[in-house]
């Protein structure tokens, strides 16, 4: 006798005359092809769309910048002169940097009055401070007027991803136009290594902060301390990494085959349960006419 391969098929085939259509079948294979194409659908926006996965750690991720952070900052001071506005430079390592002017610009304000610094600078990996003051001018004004508005302070490279809102212009809208004129200004910054990688595996690195301020007038035994707008900044040790991911296909083709199987496992099974409780109750119908 030759060897039949098809004793192997396990999906045995039914004859249709052996079959039998039925209105309530019809109904479940719909609702079953609905549901399937619904869930199908849902999966596949999931598998195309990217997911924002972060997570902690300590560690100095931008090891190749040379210890040094790019900041930008945009402030206005509308009731000071440009001729007085200046920034200055200090950290732990030594450096005092009075009247930094690389890369920056003013623009006048109010007609001449006040002004807006515009400056882009970079600063070394260690606690330190720049300030916003008059400390630069040839001629040290009798009461400089610090008020002012910040548009603008941010630490490295500009992160521009929907899905990651983070504190990376925290200060950004900082009003203080109605705060006494005479007045300093302390933001004490604690900023965040942050760093994005894309699906590619670029990373870009930024940084987040958090800000806390106070405005006092200071005082020494020679009279009233010039007033200035610090920026005292700190670095966390604690690095927030951001990265996006795709679920993989195999998971996606394994998720397509479980909802496709077991939604017709599930309408295969309330299909013949309503088919043999039907059936019981016509006999039990037929047995009542008899």
């Amino acid at each position: 006798m030759p060897f039949d391969v098809r004793r192997f098929d396990i999906y045995r085939k039914v004859p249709k005359d052996l079959t039998q259509p039925t209105y309530t079948g019809a109904f479940i294979s719909i609702l079953c092809c609905v549901f399937i194409l619904f869930l199908f659908l849902s999966e596949l926006t999931g598998f195309i769309a990217t997911e924002i996965v972060n997570e902690l750690y300590v560690d100095d991720p931008d090891k190749d910048s040379g210890g040094k952070i790019d900041v930008s900052l945009n402030i206005s001071l509308p009731h000071l002169h440009c001729d007085l506005v200046g920034l200055d430079i200090q950290d732990e390592m030594g450096r005092h940097e009075v009247g930094h002017i690389d890369n920056s610009m003013k623009v006048a304000l109010n007609q001449g009055d006040g002004c807006r610094f515009e400056g882009e600078f970079t600063i070394n990996k260690v606690p330190g401070n720049f300030h916003v003051s008059t400390h630069s001018a040839t001629a040290q004004p009798q009461s400089p007027d610090m008020t002012h508005i910040i548009h603008k302070l941010a630490f490295g490279e500009k992160l521009q991803v929907r899905k990651v809102q983070g504190a990376f212009n925290a200060l950004g809208g900082a009003d203080k136009l109605s705060s006494n004129p005479l007045a300093s200004h302390d933001y004490i910054l604690k900023i965040v290594p942050t760093v994005y990688e894309d699906l590619s595996g670029k990373q870009r690195f930024s940084y987040q902060y958090t800000v806390a301020n106070k405005e006092y007038v200071a005082y020494s035994h020679t009279g009233r301390i010039i007033p200035a707008i610090w920026f005292r900044y700190d670095l966390s040790p604690i690095t927030v990494k951001y990265t996006e991911r795709r679920q993989p296909l195999y998971r996606f083709i394994t998720t397509i085959c479980a909802i496709v199987g077991g939604t017709f496992t599930v309408a295969g099974i309330i299909d013949s349960c309503i088919f043999t409780a039907s059936e019981a109750w016509k006999k039990i119908q037929i047995g009542k006419m008899s």
